[in-house]
């Protein structure tokens, strides 16, 4: 029931926030005005297809007034019947091939501007969650984000393709066909508006159902592919305790619960065509009715009748796709909302030009390009490697401090190494060090420079870091090197051996270029934390961060890294978490955290005189050895 509770509270939170359509519609229109030859192509040959759908009632009309002898147009007055109708013939097919190649060209320019539109959304869509900060992703589960940037945003190419340019084109057909009734015969034309506003209302209250339905239908879809998501990536775990069975029961929850909503909007869709249908018979039993009446008075033609019969079908043949469309139009909409909840996340981490646009503006070269950096930022002559945490503090959540004041400095070239128990801080000093999140208060400065004035790109060539699971791209091993860098092949083998790493890629199949699958998973776990280490060595960056990087390597392959790294450690600025303390005897300094704040810092020799909380945990690791 837990997922039901979610998607209520969700879709009570959309309603209390909902913009109206029109709102929503202006959100997509940039993306129109980027392909505008296509979009008014489009919308130009919304002319000559109303036109063509509009003469062709009038000309079966005029063919029958001629079969009777009624009177005619001044073109056919005149003519026998056999001329006649061959002319009349004529006109409709060149009337029939007209619509059908227009609506073939406007067809495929819809479609295809639909198409450019989706992408443009998907790649700014993409562009803007790569940029939001790790907080964002610690809140929002992965399938949910696929959702949006698949089915949500497919959605969102028929707002335009189908949806409004479809619209726009029926309801300029209904106006010229309304227009050219009432020209005809008012009466007649009368009584089918008075039967087309009603429906027109009652078709737009269905559509506002099917809208509420359809977004519990798309959250209760992000629902089942964040489930479907969650067990796939954790399929070990979930065949080593056995809950096939268990986690199966919960996704078959989740999805009836998916189903029972799309349930309701397969309901009000049908409503809208059923209604249509019989609304369309009514409507010409009506022109029936008061067409005989009018006929057998002699206020009309059996000619015009006929005609008039036509018109209500093509009367509601718009309003019947007009309503295919306006729910195509609604599932845009929905789309839009749930998009636009992502895009109007603030992007929290921002280079320093960005965050202030004045300083932007200013920071122009003489042939109007950017500068390289904002005015707050000036490069120092030489990079050094100095780090100092100016009283920082952190609050993954409010005011719930994972770090309080910290306050310490790294003079160039030392190696230091974090130690404490679990959750005392030591990767949050790395996150906030790489500025994946922001300081609640303090600031962190590399080389007299406060890391929020430094272009994001500089601070990253700076900083390389080593995590204990290294994640790997699917692509060959190059590309996992270099990650998208130009670098020659000769650099990267130069960097796989300074690593040792270059023998163990030399026993792969094909080498160097040996393809990867998604996450390493045809390599060993040791060799993937290899490639971890050539990829930084190939940046050569001036602090080095060791988050538990030896862990799971074996003993040899630990060996053959260890002394990769007595190179890498070379003048560099070097910040180490391990947790087994033998591994960190060597090191200048060793900072001591105890839930979020320094307690001790010295060697390691220092420490042990001490007494103090890092002898214990040294005590307690020869205990357990």
């Amino acid at each position: 029931m837990t997922g039901t509770a979610e998607s209520s509270r969700l879709n009570g939170q959309r309603s209390r926030k909902r913009e109206n359509d029109w709102r929503l519609f202006l959100r997509l229109v940039p993306y129109a005005r980027r392909h505008t030859p296509l979009l008014i192509t489009s919308m130009v040959l919304l002319v000559p297809l109303s036109l063509a759908g509009t003469v062709q009632p009038i000309l079966v009309g005029q063919a029958i007034s001629l079969i009777r002898r009624e009177p005619t147009f001044e073109f056919l007055r005149g003519m026998s019947l056999t001329d006649g109708l061959h002319l009349i013939a004529g006109l409709l097919f060149c009337t029939v091939a007209l619509l059908l190649v227009m609506q073939s060209v406007q067809g495929y320019l819809v479609q295809k501007l639909g198409q450019l539109m989706t992408a443009d959304i998907r790649e700014d869509l993409f562009e803007h969650v790569t940029s939001l900060a790790v907080r964002f992703f610690d809140r929002t589960p992965v399938g949910k984000l696929i959702t949006r940037l698949t089915s949500d945003v497919e959605a969102l190419g028929d707002v335009f393709a189908t949806g409004a340019i479809g619209i726009v084109s029926d309801l300029f057909s209904i106006v010229v066909i309304t227009i050219t009734m009432f020209l005809r015969q008012w009466q007649l034309a009368l009584l089918l508006l008075l039967i087309l506003l009603p429906v027109s209302s009652l078709i737009i209250y269905f559509q506002q159902q099917y809208r509420t339905a359809n977004y519990g239908a798309r959250e209760e879809l992000s629902l089942l592919n964040s489930n479907l998501q969650e067990n796939i990536v954790g399929i070990g775990v979930v065949q080593l305790f056995r809950r096939e069975e268990f986690n199966s029961n919960l996704f078959r929850e989740t999805n009836h619960r998916y189903i029972k909503e799309v349930d309701r909007t397969i309901f009000h869709e049908s409503a809208v065509s059923a209604t249509l249908e019989w609304v369309a018979l009514v409507a010409i039993a009506g022109v029936l009715c008061l067409g005989g009446w009018l006929v057998l008075g002699k206020n009309l033609y059996l000619g015009d009748l006929s005609a008039f019969i036509l018109f209500a079908q093509r009367l509601f043949d718009p309003l019947r796709q007009f309503a295919e469309k306006f729910t195509a139009l609604q599932s845009g909409f929905t789309a839009v909302e749930r998009i636009s909840d992502i895009m109007n996340e603030a992007v929290e981490i921002q280079d320093p030009e960005k965050q202030n646009p004045e300083k932007q503006a200013k920071g122009k070269g003489p042939n109007g390009t950017a500068l390289a950096f904002s005015e707050k930022f000036t490069p120092p002559l030489s990079c050094q490697g100095e780090i100092c945490f100016d009283h920082v503090w952190f609050a993954y959540k409010d005011n719930d401090y994972v770090l309080q004041d910290l306050n310490f400095t790294l003079k160039p070239g030392e190696k230091i190494a974090l130690v404490g128990p679990t959750g005392a801080g030591k990767s949050s000093i790395i996150r906030l060090l790489c500025r994946l999140y922001e300081t609640s208060k303090g600031r962190i400065l590399i080389d007299g420079v406060d890391i929020r004035d430094m272009p994001q790109s500089e601070l990253r060539r700076r900083i390389g870091v080593i995590l204990q699971d290294g994640f790997l791209f699917a692509g060959d091993v190059k590309s996992n090197i270099s990650l998208g860098e130009t670098y020659p092949f000769e650099r990267i083998q130069q960097a796989a051996e300074e690593t040792n790493v270059a023998r163990l890629i030399e026993q792969l199949p094909q080498g160097y270029d040996t393809m990867l699958r998604e996450r390493g998973t045809n390599i060993s776990g040791g060799q993937k934390q290899l490639l971890a280490f050539a990829r930084v060595a190939i940046r050569d960056p001036h602090i080095l961060v060791l988050d538990e990087a030896t862990a799971s390597l074996d003993v040899g392959t630990e060996s053959l890294i260890q002394e990769a790294l007595d190179r890498l450690l070379v003048n560099r600025t070097a910040i180490i978490i391990a947790h087994r303390l033998s591994t960190i005897r060597n090191v200048d300094r060793i900072l001591v955290l105890k839930r979020g704040q320094l307690v001790e810092s010295g060697t390691h020799d220092d420490l042990l005189q001490a007494g103090g909380l890092y002898a214990s945990l040294y005590r307690l690791q020869l205990l357990e050895q």
